[in-house]
């Protein structure tokens, strides 16, 4: 399609900046609106036909505004932790609603939308649910004449992510780990990856009323992933798996806690493994990187075991 003009909604957060970098890459002008300009990202503003608009998103009319004249819509916005009841539903439905009648309302041809897997109205989590709820509307857009692409990535990482980092950090400090819900299973994919992804859909018009699993290559359980973030940073130790009562408990009390490491819909996500079938889509021409390489680039390079094989590397060891 001819692309000249995007909307990034949730474009400050950490797979919206890698997207905004491919678009400007390719001479697009990005929309990001914000409600906060003075908390975006430097490595944001400094891009070059990034255009910072301040606008609440779940304000239909100010979003409209922000999305005038685009030839696409992203939206990138979720939450995995509530902070107060019903933000999983005003982020993940009611946004989703105002995107898609703005698109219909200024004429945008073209949607991309970022769920996750496990998404499904019948899932145990209310994250789940919602997000399926989004993509229930994704779809009836897609009838309605929006020309649409669903994504279902696994967790994302890399660096700068809430995800490993959270491990790496935790780790630094905890003499041992008490892990709830350590067989839970993931399929990790790396963030640029997934910016590969949404933006080459934007070229590819057989992704139009598409759904795509986003995943890595392997598959890793909680324990394992954390047992691998302590011996990248040097960090390792005991970890005591929890039982699935114990696992319920411990969300329950950090969800009490001002920093919700985890909560009982997060331990109701896990439930459901974040594995796929689907390989990373071949139309895409790419394929996924392995989390560990990357993992060991942005965890370990503080570690003297980094450095050390960093010697080894320029060495050809």
């Amino acid at each position: 399609m001819n692309l000249n003009r995007v909307c990034l909604v949730g474009g400050s957060g950490f797979v919206g900046r890698h997207i905004a970098q491919r678009l400007v890459a390719r001479g697009v002008r990005v929309i990001i609106p914000t409600r906060n300009r003075e908390r975006m990202k430097a490595d944001l503003i400094v891009l070059p036909s990034v255009e910072l608009m301040v606008a609440d998103v779940n304000d239909p009319a100010q979003l409209a505004e922000a999305a005038a004249g685009c030839d696409a819509l992203v939206n990138l916005v979720g939450v995995l932790h509530q902070r107060r009841a019903g933000d999983f539903r005003r982020a993940h439905v009611g946004l989703t609603g105002h995107a898609l009648a703005v698109c219909q309302a200024r004429g945008i041809a073209r949607y991309l939308h970022m769920s996750a897997l496990g998404a499904d109205t019948g899932a145990p989590s209310e994250y789940q649910r919602t997000k399926g709820e989004a993509e229930a509307l994704v779809a009836a857009a897609q009838t309605q004449g929006v020309a649409t692409t669903i994504f279902r990535p696994s967790v994302i990482f890399g660096e700068g992510d809430s995800f490993l980092s959270l491990f790496a950090n935790l780790l630094a400090f905890a003499p041992v780990v008490p892990l709830g819900s350590p067989d839970a299973r993931f399929q990790p994919i790396w963030v640029d990856d997934v910016a590969h992804a949404f933006v080459a859909a934007l070229d590819l018009p057989d992704t139009v009323g598409q759904r795509y699993d986003l995943v890595g290559p392997d598959v890793y359980t909680l324990r394992e992933l954390v047992q691998l973030v302590g011996r990248i940073t040097g960090h390792e130790r005991p970890i005591i798996g929890l039982s699935d009562r114990m696992s319920y408990l411990q969300a329950r009390v950090f969800e009490l806690s001002p920093i919700k490491l985890i909560t009982r819909d997060n331990y109701l996500s896990m439930k459901v493994a974040n594995v796929s079938a689907m390989a990373y889509p071949a139309l895409f021409a790419r394929t996924p990187s392995a989390l560990e390489p990357i993992a060991q680039q942005y965890l370990g390079n503080a570690t003297p075991r980094a450095r050390y094989q960093g010697f080894r590397d320029r060495a050809g060891r």
